[in-house]
């Protein structure tokens, strides 16, 4: 058994954009999560990794994290990404990384109550 918080943004009545978690034993204090969710919300909310450019949304740097969900307007079953709270298609990130052709490229994926 594990306690669980979980912080989400919501919009029009629906979760879209942030979504925070942090996990701990049966027995954790709940104000120690409490304070771990915070200090997760406070960082990842003041890191960005995307601007916008002259072509639209870019990416800011050399690194870009955020979350994966999906498209339910995509026909296809297209995954959608939340980076820096916003919605990004599978599209709009696959035109973002042109700007990295031939560049290399590592992915890790973690669960959402992990450090990143």
């Amino acid at each position: 058994m594990m306690l669980s918080l979980e912080a989400v943004e919501v919009k029009g009545g629906q979760r879209a954009g942030y979504e925070f978690q942090v996990h701990g034993a049966a027995n954790a204090d709940p104000f120690d999560l409490m304070t771990r969710l915070l200090e997760r919300m406070r960082h990842d909310l003041a890191t960005t990794y995307l601007v916008k450019g002259d072509l639209g949304l870019a990416i800011s740097g050399m690194t870009v994290r955020g979350q994966f969900t999906c498209d339910p307007e995509s026909a296809d079953y297209m995954p959608l990404l939340v980076i820096d709270g916003r919605e990004v298609s599978w599209e709009q990130f696959g035109r973002m990384l042109m700007t990295f052709e031939g560049w290399r490229i590592h992915l890790e994926i973690q669960d959402p109550s992990e450090e990143v």
